[in-house]
Protein backbone atom coordinates (compact mmCIF):
# COMPACT_ATOMS: atom_id res chain seq x y z
CA UNK A 1 0.00 0.00 0.00
CA UNK A 2 1.36 3.02 -1.30
CA UNK A 3 -1.77 5.74 0.46
CA UNK A 4 -3.61 5.50 3.20
CA UNK A 5 -6.96 7.31 3.43
CA UNK A 6 -9.24 8.38 6.51
CA UNK A 7 -12.11 10.09 4.78
CA UNK A 8 -15.05 11.15 7.26
CA UNK A 9 -18.15 9.95 5.25
CA UNK A 10 -18.77 7.17 2.76
CA UNK A 11 -19.33 9.07 -0.96
CA UNK A 12 -16.29 10.85 0.48
CA UNK A 13 -14.52 8.13 0.29
CA UNK A 14 -15.56 6.91 -3.53
CA UNK A 15 -14.88 10.14 -4.04
CA UNK A 16 -11.40 10.29 -3.54
CA UNK A 17 -10.60 6.73 -4.06
CA UNK A 18 -11.96 7.32 -8.03
CA UNK A 19 -9.27 10.29 -8.34
CA UNK A 20 -6.73 7.72 -7.64
CA UNK A 21 -8.68 4.58 -9.72
CA UNK A 22 -8.65 7.59 -12.70
CA UNK A 23 -4.67 8.11 -12.54
CA UNK A 24 -3.91 3.86 -12.56
CA UNK A 25 -3.78 3.30 -8.65
CA UNK A 26 -5.70 0.25 -7.64
CA UNK A 27 -7.95 1.17 -4.59
CA UNK A 28 -10.43 0.21 -2.27
CA UNK A 29 -12.81 1.05 0.00
CA UNK A 30 -12.78 -0.27 3.71
CA UNK A 31 -16.25 0.37 5.76
CA UNK A 32 -14.86 1.56 9.20
CA UNK A 33 -11.80 0.13 10.69
CA UNK A 34 -11.69 -3.62 10.09
CA UNK A 35 -9.78 -5.80 11.92
CA UNK A 36 -8.15 -7.78 9.61
CA UNK A 37 -5.41 -7.67 7.25
CA UNK A 38 -5.04 -4.31 4.63
CA UNK A 39 -5.96 -5.65 1.29
CA UNK A 40 -4.12 -5.80 -1.90
CA UNK A 41 -4.46 -2.33 -3.08
CA UNK A 42 -2.00 0.58 -4.28
CA UNK A 43 -4.21 2.85 -2.08
CA UNK A 44 -6.58 1.56 0.72
CA UNK A 45 -9.55 4.33 1.97
CA UNK A 46 -11.19 4.17 5.07
CA UNK A 47 -14.91 5.65 5.30
CA UNK A 48 -15.76 6.58 8.29
CA UNK A 49 -18.85 8.43 9.70
CA UNK A 50 -17.01 11.07 11.32
CA UNK A 51 -18.25 14.34 9.84
CA UNK A 52 -21.11 15.01 12.34
CA UNK A 53 -20.42 13.39 15.20
CA UNK A 54 -19.05 14.71 18.71
CA UNK A 55 -15.24 15.70 17.74
CA UNK A 56 -13.98 13.44 20.75
CA UNK A 57 -15.40 10.64 18.52
CA UNK A 58 -14.06 11.68 15.34
CA UNK A 59 -10.74 12.00 16.82
CA UNK A 60 -11.20 8.20 18.29
CA UNK A 61 -12.13 6.54 14.79
CA UNK A 62 -9.86 8.68 13.41
CA UNK A 63 -7.07 7.52 15.43
CA UNK A 64 -8.18 3.83 14.69
CA UNK A 65 -8.06 4.00 10.99
CA UNK A 66 -4.96 5.57 11.14
CA UNK A 67 -3.08 2.76 13.19
CA UNK A 68 -4.63 0.53 11.26
CA UNK A 69 -3.01 2.17 7.51
CA UNK A 70 0.50 2.38 9.14
CA UNK A 71 0.17 -1.40 10.05
CA UNK A 72 -0.29 -1.82 6.86
CA UNK A 73 2.26 0.03 5.68
CA UNK A 74 0.71 3.13 4.18
CA UNK A 75 3.88 5.37 2.88
CA UNK A 76 1.93 8.51 3.77
CA UNK A 77 -1.54 9.54 5.36
CA UNK A 78 -4.64 11.47 3.89
CA UNK A 79 -7.13 13.16 5.52
CA UNK A 80 -9.89 13.77 3.29
CA UNK A 81 -13.28 15.98 4.18
CA UNK A 82 -15.40 17.48 1.66
CA UNK A 83 -15.06 20.09 -1.01
CA UNK A 84 -17.33 22.09 0.65
CA UNK A 85 -15.32 21.96 4.48
CA UNK A 86 -18.55 20.57 5.83
CA UNK A 87 -18.31 21.50 9.47
CA UNK A 88 -19.16 23.47 12.56
CA UNK A 89 -17.72 25.76 14.80
CA UNK A 90 -16.26 22.77 17.23
CA UNK A 91 -15.09 20.75 14.49
CA UNK A 92 -14.46 18.10 12.84
CA UNK A 93 -11.77 18.93 10.56
CA UNK A 94 -9.57 20.87 13.17
CA UNK A 95 -9.76 18.33 15.81
CA UNK A 96 -9.23 15.29 13.46
CA UNK A 97 -6.18 16.81 11.71
CA UNK A 98 -4.38 17.71 15.09
CA UNK A 99 -4.46 14.44 16.42
CA UNK A 100 -3.25 12.75 12.97
CA UNK A 101 -0.06 15.27 13.10
CA UNK A 102 0.66 14.31 17.04
CA UNK A 103 -0.16 10.45 15.79
CA UNK A 104 2.04 11.20 13.01
CA UNK A 105 4.51 12.94 15.21
CA UNK A 106 4.41 15.96 12.26
CA UNK A 107 4.39 19.78 12.90
CA UNK A 108 3.08 20.76 9.43
CA UNK A 109 0.38 19.82 6.94
CA UNK A 110 -2.11 21.57 4.56
CA UNK A 111 -5.63 22.15 4.17
CA UNK A 112 -6.81 22.45 0.51
CA UNK A 113 -10.67 21.01 -0.21
CA UNK A 114 -10.17 22.66 -3.58
CA UNK A 115 -11.83 19.80 -6.35
CA UNK A 116 -12.23 22.81 -9.64
CA UNK A 117 -13.81 20.17 -12.01
CA UNK A 118 -16.91 20.37 -9.67
CA UNK A 119 -16.48 23.90 -9.33
CA UNK A 120 -14.66 24.34 -5.70
CA UNK A 121 -12.04 26.49 -5.87
CA UNK A 122 -9.83 28.11 -3.58
CA UNK A 123 -9.17 31.52 -3.70
CA UNK A 124 -6.48 34.10 -0.94
CA UNK A 125 -8.70 31.75 1.65
CA UNK A 126 -12.10 31.96 0.34
CA UNK A 127 -14.02 28.80 -0.86
CA UNK A 128 -16.58 29.16 -4.13
CA UNK A 129 -18.66 27.06 -5.16
CA UNK A 130 -19.22 27.74 -8.79
CA UNK A 131 -19.04 31.57 -9.37
CA UNK A 132 -20.62 32.20 -5.43
CA UNK A 133 -18.81 31.99 -2.10
CA UNK A 134 -19.38 28.57 -0.18
CA UNK A 135 -21.60 31.52 2.51
CA UNK A 136 -23.49 31.96 -0.38
CA UNK A 137 -24.26 29.24 -1.71
CA UNK A 138 -26.86 26.34 -1.12
CA UNK A 139 -24.67 25.06 1.52
CA UNK A 140 -25.87 27.64 4.44
CA UNK A 141 -28.72 26.05 4.07
CA UNK A 142 -27.32 22.59 5.00
CA UNK A 143 -29.09 21.11 7.77
CA UNK A 144 -26.45 19.49 9.43
CA UNK A 145 -23.66 21.53 8.68
CA UNK A 146 -24.46 24.78 7.51
CA UNK A 147 -21.61 26.97 6.09
CA UNK A 148 -21.89 30.00 6.61
CA UNK A 149 -18.08 31.94 6.44
CA UNK A 150 -16.42 31.24 3.00
CA UNK A 151 -12.41 32.28 5.03
CA UNK A 152 -11.38 28.95 5.43
CA UNK A 153 -8.40 30.15 7.54
CA UNK A 154 -11.26 31.86 9.71
CA UNK A 155 -13.37 28.79 9.41
CA UNK A 156 -9.73 25.92 10.58
CA UNK A 157 -8.62 28.30 13.43
CA UNK A 158 -11.78 28.47 15.41
CA UNK A 159 -11.36 24.57 15.56
CA UNK A 160 -7.54 24.67 15.99
CA UNK A 161 -5.20 25.11 18.79
CA UNK A 162 -2.70 25.07 16.35
CA UNK A 163 -2.06 28.30 14.26
CA UNK A 164 -3.39 28.50 10.86
CA UNK A 165 -1.80 30.36 7.43
CA UNK A 166 -2.12 30.86 3.95
CA UNK A 167 -0.44 29.84 0.62
CA UNK A 168 -2.05 32.29 -1.55
CA UNK A 169 -2.32 31.84 -5.24
CA UNK A 170 0.72 33.88 -6.30
CA UNK A 171 3.10 30.99 -4.70
CA UNK A 172 0.56 28.35 -6.04
CA UNK A 173 1.11 29.30 -9.29
CA UNK A 174 4.86 29.80 -9.44
CA UNK A 175 4.73 25.88 -8.76
CA UNK A 176 6.32 23.44 -6.61
CA UNK A 177 9.62 24.65 -6.29
CA UNK A 178 7.68 28.23 -4.60
CA UNK A 179 5.12 26.28 -2.43
CA UNK A 180 7.81 24.47 -0.80
CA UNK A 181 9.59 27.78 0.11
CA UNK A 182 6.72 29.00 1.58
CA UNK A 183 5.62 25.71 3.46
CA UNK A 184 9.01 26.45 5.10
CA UNK A 185 8.86 30.15 5.64
CA UNK A 186 5.61 29.21 7.40
CA UNK A 187 6.50 26.97 9.45
CA UNK A 188 9.92 28.55 10.55
CA UNK A 189 6.66 31.41 11.80
CA UNK A 190 4.94 28.87 13.91
CA UNK A 191 2.35 28.03 11.66
CA UNK A 192 1.14 24.28 11.90
CA UNK A 193 -1.69 23.98 8.92
CA UNK A 194 -1.99 26.27 5.73
CA UNK A 195 -5.12 26.96 3.75
CA UNK A 196 -3.83 26.55 0.24
CA UNK A 197 -5.23 28.10 -2.93
CA UNK A 198 -6.26 26.19 -5.93
CA UNK A 199 -8.23 26.90 -9.00
CA UNK A 200 -7.35 24.31 -11.47
CA UNK A 201 -5.96 20.60 -12.03
CA UNK A 202 -2.72 21.90 -12.72
CA UNK A 203 -2.85 23.68 -9.26
CA UNK A 204 -3.74 20.71 -7.72
CA UNK A 205 -0.87 18.44 -9.29
CA UNK A 206 1.95 21.16 -8.14
CA UNK A 207 0.74 21.09 -4.60
CA UNK A 208 0.65 17.48 -4.47
CA UNK A 209 4.42 17.26 -5.57
CA UNK A 210 5.44 19.68 -2.98
CA UNK A 211 3.62 18.08 -0.46
CA UNK A 212 5.35 14.34 -1.48
CA UNK A 213 7.34 14.32 1.90
CA UNK A 214 4.96 15.38 4.63
CA UNK A 215 3.24 12.24 6.66
CA UNK A 216 0.05 13.93 6.44
CA UNK A 217 -2.27 15.88 3.68
CA UNK A 218 -5.61 16.93 4.77
CA UNK A 219 -7.53 17.90 1.59
CA UNK A 220 -10.71 16.98 -0.53
CA UNK A 221 -10.20 14.61 -3.05
CA UNK A 222 -8.70 17.20 -5.73
CA UNK A 223 -5.49 16.73 -4.61
CA UNK A 224 -5.66 13.05 -4.33
CA UNK A 225 -5.46 13.10 -8.60
CA UNK A 226 -2.04 14.59 -8.37
CA UNK A 227 -0.72 11.99 -5.84
CA UNK A 228 -0.20 9.26 -8.44
CA UNK A 229 2.29 10.91 -10.43
CA UNK A 230 4.41 11.66 -7.51
CA UNK A 231 4.57 7.96 -6.58
CA UNK A 232 5.03 6.79 -9.96
CA UNK A 233 8.13 9.23 -10.17
CA UNK A 234 9.43 8.00 -7.00
CA UNK A 235 9.06 4.32 -8.36
CA UNK A 236 6.70 3.48 -5.82
CA UNK A 237 3.69 2.68 -8.04
CA UNK A 238 3.48 1.25 -11.69
CA UNK A 239 0.17 2.25 -12.81
CA UNK A 240 -2.59 0.21 -14.14
CA UNK A 241 -4.72 0.81 -17.23
CA UNK A 242 -7.30 -1.80 -15.73
CA UNK A 243 -7.65 -0.60 -12.08
CA UNK A 244 -11.07 0.24 -12.76
CA UNK A 245 -12.26 -2.58 -14.23
CA UNK A 246 -15.33 -4.05 -12.52
CA UNK A 247 -16.40 -6.73 -14.66
CA UNK A 248 -20.09 -6.70 -15.71
CA UNK A 249 -23.16 -7.49 -13.47
CA UNK A 250 -26.84 -8.47 -14.29
CA UNK A 251 -29.76 -7.75 -12.26
CA UNK A 252 -32.46 -4.75 -12.36
CA UNK A 253 -31.27 -1.19 -11.18
CA UNK A 254 -32.62 1.72 -8.76
CA UNK A 255 -32.36 4.73 -7.34
CA UNK A 256 -32.43 6.00 -3.72
CA UNK A 257 -31.86 9.59 -2.63
CA UNK A 258 -31.71 10.84 0.96
CA UNK A 259 -29.78 14.08 -0.18
CA UNK A 260 -31.64 17.37 0.53
CA UNK A 261 -29.06 19.25 -1.60
CA UNK A 262 -29.46 21.68 -4.76
CA UNK A 263 -27.89 18.93 -6.99
CA UNK A 264 -29.79 16.06 -5.97
CA UNK A 265 -33.16 18.20 -5.80
CA UNK A 266 -32.17 19.22 -9.61
CA UNK A 267 -31.27 15.43 -10.70
CA UNK A 268 -34.39 13.72 -8.80
CA UNK A 269 -36.62 16.98 -10.77
CA UNK A 270 -35.13 15.79 -14.13
CA UNK A 271 -35.75 12.01 -13.81
CA UNK A 272 -39.76 12.88 -12.83
CA UNK A 273 -39.64 15.39 -15.78
CA UNK A 274 -38.32 12.85 -18.09
CA UNK A 275 -41.24 10.66 -16.96
CA UNK A 276 -39.40 8.20 -15.33
CA UNK A 277 -41.02 6.31 -12.19
CA UNK A 278 -40.70 7.70 -8.79
CA UNK A 279 -42.21 7.36 -5.65
CA UNK A 280 -41.22 10.56 -2.36
CA UNK A 281 -40.69 9.25 1.07
CA UNK A 282 -42.42 12.08 3.58
CA UNK A 283 -40.62 11.77 7.03
CA UNK A 284 -43.85 13.00 8.67
CA UNK A 285 -45.76 9.74 6.56
CA UNK A 286 -42.92 7.57 8.55
CA UNK A 287 -43.52 9.05 11.96
CA UNK A 288 -47.38 8.69 11.73
CA UNK A 289 -47.04 5.30 10.34
CA UNK A 290 -48.90 6.18 7.00
CA UNK A 291 -45.98 5.30 4.88
CA UNK A 292 -43.91 2.11 5.59
CA UNK A 293 -40.29 0.63 3.50
CA UNK A 294 -42.87 -2.61 3.12
CA UNK A 295 -45.49 -0.12 0.57
CA UNK A 296 -42.29 1.67 -1.13
CA UNK A 297 -40.70 -1.72 -1.81
CA UNK A 298 -44.28 -3.36 -2.83
CA UNK A 299 -44.48 -0.30 -5.60
CA UNK A 300 -41.01 -0.43 -6.61
CA UNK A 301 -41.09 -4.35 -6.94
CA UNK A 302 -43.94 -3.57 -9.27
CA UNK A 303 -42.42 -1.31 -11.85
CA UNK A 304 -41.24 -2.50 -15.20
CA UNK A 305 -38.11 -0.15 -15.41
CA UNK A 306 -35.43 1.35 -12.74
CA UNK A 307 -37.40 3.46 -9.98
CA UNK A 308 -36.27 6.21 -8.13
CA UNK A 309 -37.36 6.80 -4.11
CA UNK A 310 -36.75 9.52 -2.64
CA UNK A 311 -36.88 11.60 0.14
CA UNK A 312 -35.51 14.96 -1.45
CA UNK A 313 -37.26 18.24 -1.05
CA UNK A 314 -36.84 21.98 -0.74
CA UNK A 315 -34.45 23.50 2.47
CA UNK A 316 -38.00 25.17 3.52
CA UNK A 317 -39.72 21.69 3.61
CA UNK A 318 -36.46 20.22 5.41
CA UNK A 319 -36.63 23.24 8.23
CA UNK A 320 -40.56 22.38 8.50
CA UNK A 321 -40.14 18.74 9.10
CA UNK A 322 -37.07 19.47 11.27
CA UNK A 323 -39.11 21.73 13.49
CA UNK A 324 -42.04 19.36 13.99
CA UNK A 325 -40.10 16.01 14.34
CA UNK A 326 -36.80 17.20 15.49
CA UNK A 327 -33.57 17.27 13.54
CA UNK A 328 -32.32 13.58 14.87
CA UNK A 329 -35.33 12.38 14.22
CA UNK A 330 -36.27 13.13 10.85
CA UNK A 331 -33.03 12.22 9.25
CA UNK A 332 -33.05 8.79 11.35
CA UNK A 333 -36.65 8.09 9.84
CA UNK A 334 -35.73 8.57 6.03
CA UNK A 335 -32.27 7.15 6.43
CA UNK A 336 -33.99 4.03 8.31
CA UNK A 337 -36.88 3.67 5.37
CA UNK A 338 -34.42 3.86 2.45
CA UNK A 339 -32.07 1.51 4.23
CA UNK A 340 -34.90 -1.02 4.29
CA UNK A 341 -36.26 -0.30 0.96
CA UNK A 342 -32.25 -1.00 -0.22
CA UNK A 343 -31.90 -4.67 1.47
CA UNK A 344 -35.43 -5.44 0.04
CA UNK A 345 -34.42 -4.08 -3.81
CA UNK A 346 -31.00 -6.04 -3.31
CA UNK A 347 -33.11 -9.31 -1.97
CA UNK A 348 -34.65 -9.20 -5.55
CA UNK A 349 -32.14 -8.81 -7.56
CA UNK A 350 -31.88 -5.29 -7.99
CA UNK A 351 -27.72 -5.47 -8.50
CA UNK A 352 -26.84 -1.98 -9.50
CA UNK A 353 -28.16 1.00 -6.79
CA UNK A 354 -27.60 4.60 -6.97
CA UNK A 355 -27.34 6.36 -3.47
CA UNK A 356 -27.70 9.89 -3.13
CA UNK A 357 -26.10 11.28 0.01
CA UNK A 358 -23.79 11.14 2.81
CA UNK A 359 -25.83 9.83 5.14
CA UNK A 360 -28.27 7.68 3.30
CA UNK A 361 -25.12 5.88 1.61
CA UNK A 362 -23.84 5.00 5.40
CA UNK A 363 -26.87 3.43 6.15
CA UNK A 364 -27.25 1.78 2.98
CA UNK A 365 -23.87 0.31 2.90
CA UNK A 366 -24.33 -0.84 6.94
CA UNK A 367 -27.91 -2.36 6.15
CA UNK A 368 -26.38 -4.53 2.99
CA UNK A 369 -23.74 -5.65 5.22
CA UNK A 370 -21.32 -4.20 3.19
CA UNK A 371 -17.38 -4.31 4.26
CA UNK A 372 -15.30 -3.64 1.21
CA UNK A 373 -15.35 -1.98 -2.16
CA UNK A 374 -13.40 -1.95 -5.19
CA UNK A 375 -13.24 1.46 -6.83
CA UNK A 376 -14.56 1.76 -10.58
CA UNK A 377 -14.70 4.79 -13.12
CA UNK A 378 -16.05 7.24 -12.20
CA UNK A 379 -20.37 8.52 -13.84
CA UNK A 380 -19.20 11.95 -13.14
CA UNK A 381 -16.56 13.47 -11.14
CA UNK A 382 -16.28 12.53 -7.69
CA UNK A 383 -18.48 9.68 -8.23
CA UNK A 384 -17.32 6.54 -9.55
CA UNK A 385 -19.24 2.85 -9.51
CA UNK A 386 -18.05 0.45 -7.15
CA UNK A 387 -18.30 -3.52 -6.80
CA UNK A 388 -18.90 -5.00 -3.37
CA UNK A 389 -15.86 -7.67 -2.89
CA UNK A 390 -17.45 -10.97 -2.79
CA UNK A 391 -20.95 -10.43 -4.73
CA UNK A 392 -22.14 -9.16 -7.56
CA UNK A 393 -23.55 -5.51 -6.30
CA UNK A 394 -22.88 -2.70 -7.82
CA UNK A 395 -23.10 0.82 -6.00
CA UNK A 396 -22.61 4.24 -6.67
CA UNK A 397 -22.56 6.37 -3.22
CA UNK A 398 -23.27 10.13 -4.60
CA UNK A 399 -22.32 12.82 -2.31
CA UNK A 400 -25.54 15.42 -2.45
CA UNK A 401 -23.62 18.06 -4.03
CA UNK A 402 -21.84 16.22 -6.71
CA UNK A 403 -23.07 14.88 -10.28
CA UNK A 404 -24.84 16.28 -13.57
CA UNK A 405 -28.35 17.00 -14.07
CA UNK A 406 -29.31 13.85 -15.39
CA UNK A 407 -26.47 11.48 -12.93
CA UNK A 408 -29.05 9.15 -12.15
CA UNK A 409 -29.95 8.23 -15.99
CA UNK A 410 -26.25 8.34 -17.04
CA UNK A 411 -25.48 5.76 -14.18
CA UNK A 412 -27.66 3.04 -14.60
CA UNK A 413 -27.12 3.83 -18.32
CA UNK A 414 -23.17 3.48 -17.65
CA UNK A 415 -23.31 -0.19 -16.14
CA UNK A 416 -26.61 -1.43 -18.62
Amino acid sequence: MRLGVIADDFTGATDVASMLVRAGMRAVQVIGVPDGPVPDADAVVVALKSRTVPASEAVRDSLAALAWLRAGGARQCYFKYCSTFDSTAAGNIGPVAEALMQALDTDFTIACPAFPENGRTVFRGHLFVGDQLLSDSGMRHHPLTPMTDSNLPNVLQTQMQSRVGLVRYDTVARGEAALRQRFDALRAEGVRCAVVDAISNEDLHAIAAACADMPLLTAGSGVALGLPDVYAARGWLSPDARAADLGRVGGRGAVLSGSCSQATNAQVRHWIDTGRPALRIDPRDLAAGRATARQALGWALAQPEPVLVYATSSPDDVRAVQAELGVERAGHLVEQCLADIARGLVAEDVRRLVIAGGETSGAVVRALGVTQLRIGAAIDPGVPWTRVEGRPLLLALKSGNFGAVDFFTKALQQVE
